[in-house]
């Protein structure tokens, strides 16, 4: 990754905010490195986050020398696990952003150095990039709960064995044959951390996922009040951009943690509701039969946290149960008269 200048190697949080503060220049609170905490206050300030973002999605970003690629390359390089978790905050801008100026051939070597180092970082947790793996309890075992009608076989039958994420091969360079998987694992690497993600990091994921399938939800035809994490100036227009099997698992699994997960927010869960059902008629589109399984479940089950349980009644139940019991007791002394 090439830049004019070369900035001090990132040591610290303190270091990491004077040295975005001079990428951002004004957009920086000037309060914000004497904070107590900078790194945490680095992840949720409101104002760093539109700034940010919005530099991320203006027109011509993303080039080998920007400056704001640049300090998100150094800061993950840092290795500080406070400041990771800064840059992980804006992947969905920076994935979104990417994914949708790849298909037009743009020339994107800041952004793609950055998903690099990620990648590359994804891969290392692994040891050596091997493939996450399930373990499902096969069928064909009988039931430790019942007895089995057919005497057990003297070999146990292996346990079947799902793969969550495949391997991670190292890469160097970003190619068109291997951006879905490189972009997929990074997003898998920001699943891993969404519970700490700020609020307005998991809206602008959704938003983004809205706008790779390209197609409308029924939330679309109401009127929608931007989120505060929304850039106000004018940003490049996002595309359709294809989503293989190793992009769409990770989209899908985010998603459902933002419509399922433990979050209070009527918002997050109206935006990932939206984000399903795009992700719902895109899989139907390509036909991909584990892409529409996984959708059209994460649908329903969004269409059931929209319908209220409904309070059990025991008032009739009680009143039945007595009036049983009484006429047991009038058989009963009848019966001894």
């Amino acid at each position: 990754m090439t830049s004019d200048a070369s900035p001090q190697p990132i040591q610290s949080a303190k270091s990491a905010v004077e040295s975005l503060a001079a990428v951002l220049g004004a957009a920086l609170p000037g309060t914000l490195a004497s904070a107590d905490d900078p790194a945490n206050a680095l992840l949720h300030d409101a104002g760093v986050a539109r700034a940010v973002v919005g530099r991320l999605r203006r027109e011509g970003s993303g080039a080998g020398n920007d400056g704001l690629c640049r300090w998100l390359y150094d800061a993950f390089q840092s290795n500080l696990p406070e400041i990771q978790l800064a840059v992980l905050r804006f992947v969905p801008a920076l994935a979104g952003v990417y994914m949708s100026r790849a298909v037009s051939r743009k020339p994107l070597a800041g952004f793609e150095a950055v998903l690099l180092a990620l990648y590359a970082h994804a891969a290392a947790q692994r040891g050596s990039g091997e493939a996450e793996t399930v373990s499902l309890p096969n069928l064909a075992n009988p039931s430790v709960y019942h007895d089995a009608k057919v005497p057990p076989k003297t070999k146990a039958a292996e346990l079947d064995v799902a793969v969550l994420s495949p391997a991670l091969e190292p890469h160097g360079t970003m190619r068109a044959t291997r951006r879905a998987r490189i972009v997929g694992a990074v997003l898998e690497l920001y699943h891993g951390k969404l519970a700490i993600m700020p609020l307005s990091s998991k809206m602008e994921f959704c938003e983004f996922c809205v706008a790779w399938t390209g197609n409308r939800s029924k939330l679309d035809d109401k009127p929608r009040v931007a989120a505060a994490s929304e850039p106000a100036a004018a940003e490049e227009k996002l595309r359709r951009v294809p989503l293989p099997w190793e992009l769409f698992q990770p989209v899908l699994r985010i998603v459902a943690h933002c419509l399922l997960g433990p979050t209070n927010s009527d918002e997050l869960k109206t935006q990932a509701t939206r984000a399903a059902e795009c992700m719902y008629w895109r899989a139907a589109e390509t036909m991909d039969a584990r892409s529409v399984l996984a959708a059209r479940s994460l649908v329903r089950l969004s269409q059931m946290t929209e319908e209220p349980i409904p309070e059990p009644s025991f008032s009739g139940a009680v009143e039945t149960n007595m009036a049983e019991l009484e006429a047991m007791r009038a058989n009963i002394l009848s019966n001894k008269n």
